[in-house]
């Protein structure tokens, strides 16, 4: 507040008051014009006391705005704060509702495979084994590296790695590991035509890093079921495949070593003496 204007409001309060003493001097001075005021010292002591006040009290005015300010801008920091985490929070929440939907929908499309492997099995009603308890001799395969193929008893093993099948983990093919097993399968369709083929997962052990298949026995079975799927698509008749998830309870060498974990982590198709035959 400016100091005249003050000093003015004083002067008048003191007027209406009754405070002091007002002096006029008419003489010299025209009809009509307002009379200078004099004051005596006391009343100027007063006026001066009532400034000093006033201009206290507009600097603790402005002090207090000042510090409501500081207060308003923080209060608006703080919200926006808030509304940054609840966003944020928002987003998690999306984020794990997506996961949610995925995981069921994989669990869906799990629940389906099972169900049109356990219709397939049904079908033996219409289809029956043929015994034959002849031993298989083991071919070799054309074109591929990487498979080891061994007789087991009277049954033919070809081990698939799984690292050259799947994606670390997962049930997931590679394209070049789709066409890999549909390779195999169509030549031991060729030189085992009509008998009957095991797919069989093996794990090395190890813990999944994986929430989809919270067991090795459960990676192992969803990766049997993703080969019967390509081996579907390549035109093998459901009735000749079924799957085993055999885990890690058959490994071939010790899971001591990373070179032992690879090799027991592989996908084997199995010829068995048993064929198919019509009723």
């Amino acid at each position: 507040m400016p100091r005249l204007l003050i000093h003015c409001l004083l002067v008048g309060l003191l007027l209406s008051t009754g405070c002091g003493r007002v002096v006029f001097r008419p003489s010299g001075t025209p009809t009509g014009q307002p009379q200078p005021v004099t004051l005596n010292y006391d009343q100027q002591q007063q006026i001066a006391q009532r400034e000093q006040d006033l201009q206290r009290r507009a600097e603790q005015m402005d002090r207090d705005n000042q510090e409501l300010e500081s207060l308003l801008a923080q209060s608006r920091q703080q919200v926006q704060l808030l509304g940054d985490q609840v966003t944020a929070t928002q987003q998690q929440l999306r984020a794990t509702a997506d996961q949610l939907a995925s995981t069921q929908s994989d669990n869906s499309d799990l629940r389906n495979r099972t169900e049109k492997l356990l219709a397939s099995t049904q079908q033996t009603r219409t289809i029956g084994f043929a015994p034959n308890s002849s031993l298989l001799e083991p071919i070799q395969l054309r074109g591929l590296t990487g498979v080891d193929i061994r007789q087991d008893g009277d049954v033919i093993r070809v081990a698939l790695p799984a690292d050259q099948i799947f994606y670390s983990d997962s049930a997931q093919l590679q394209p070049t590991g789709e066409r890999l097993a549909a390779s195999v399968a169509t030549q031991l369709m060729e030189a085992y035509p009509g008998h009957m083929i095991g797919i069989e997962g093996h794990t090395d052990g190890a813990p999944v890093a994986s929430a989809q298949y919270p067991t090795p026995l459960h990676l192992s079975v969803a990766q049997a079921t993703a080969i019967y799927d390509a081996l579907r698509r390549t035109g093998v008749p459901a009735a000749q495949l079924f799957t085993v998830g055999q885990g890690a309870n058959h490994p071939l060498v010790s899971n001591a070593t990373e070179a032992g974990r690879q090799k027991n982590r592989r996908l084997e198709m199995v010829v068995y003496p048993e064929t198919l035959r019509r009723r």
